[in-house]
């Protein structure tokens, strides 16, 4: 059964909410028709006394809003479109920045290329025997033995014995040659051992190669007289290597307690990393064919 009182309730109260609706909805029309009135007094010209004084100042604060806003957008979208066009700017800009970058790199590296084969050609045009210009290809990176393949071989001269290096001193030393390569062993492996003195008193020793760590001049006395920054040369002693040849410079003098001997640590004077060209001597061609030729073929 239907509830009669809560019905007649519920009516009541929507009753109560028309009449405010219908009054804001009065409100709203005469507001219109008196925009529109307005604006009808602002369009016609001559004079219209009150009412046309009336749509000047209530229409002017509007129009203001209506000029100050299109100029905003106006000025939005011009902000927008130079915003895009700086975009596509700075886009081209980078790009051309990092063509000049690349560009700038090559240059340099030609431009170090340039002076490193200018110091090696001037060294090779002052050497007074014959020397093999020859081209790094390969890399042993063991570090017992150190390594590398070069592009001059036995149908170039070379052979097992002779002396690699560059300008600045001592490389290594062909181990193992075919026709058209050869295997050199760097002065700094481990595994290489060379006669040395001190340039400045002939202090002898024997320089052995300690891989990054450069090299260690063994059995110098503790009463020798060597310092920081003494220059160490080949000794000249066995044939293979001519004596003088810088080999690196003293970096490091220690004198431990026990023992006769002083730990000395030598700086290479070549970059072993950066090796890209080098010389084999092949005026020692003779002097180790001689050492290889049995003694009973030479009538001794």
């Amino acid at each position: 059964m239907v509830d009669v009182t809560n019905f007649v309730k519920q009516k009541k109260n929507d009753n109560k909410g028309r009449p405010r609706i219908t009054l804001i909805r009065l409100f709203s029309f005469l507001g219109l028709l008196f925009l529109l009135f307005l604006l009808f007094g602002s369009a016609v010209g001559g004079r219209m006394g009150l009412v046309h004084q009336l749509a000047l100042e209530s229409l002017g604060p509007v129009q203001i809003l209506f000029t100050r806003a299109g100029s905003s957008l106006v000025a939005l979208k011009d902000d927008y479109v130079a915003l895009w066009d700086v975009r596509e700017e700075n886009k081209r800009l980078l790009k051309i920045i990092d063509k000049n970058d690349k560009d700038l790199g090559e240059y340099r590296e030609a431009y170090r290329l340039n002076r490193y084969l200018e110091s090696e050609l001037a060294f090779k045009k002052a050497s007074d025997f014959p020397l093999v210009t020859a081209r790094l290809v390969g890399k042993d990176p063991s570090f017992w033995f150190q390594t590398l393949v070069v592009d001059q071989g036995r149908a170039d001269g070379v052979v097992v014995g002779m002396v690699a290096r560059t300008s600045q001193g001592v490389a290594g030393q062909v181990i193992q040659v075919s026709k058209n390569y050869s295997k050199i062993l760097l002065a700094n492996a481990p595994s290489s051992a060379i006669d040395a003195i001190i340039q400045k008193n002939r202090v002898r020793g024997i320089l052995k190669g300690a891989g990054e760590k450069g090299y260690k001049l063994h059995y110098v006395l503790k009463n020798s007289e060597v310092a920081v920054g003494d220059w160490v040369v080949t000794a000249g002693v066995g044939g293979m290597f001519s004596s003088g040849v810088p080999l690196g410079t003293v970096s490091a003098v220690r004198s431990q307690s026990r023992g006769m001997f002083l730990e000395v640590d030598v700086e290479p004077a070549v970059d072993f990393e950066r090796l890209e060209f080098l010389f084999i001597n092949l005026g020692e061609r003779q002097k180790i064919d001689e050492e290889l030729i049995p003694q009973e073929r030479r009538g001794e």
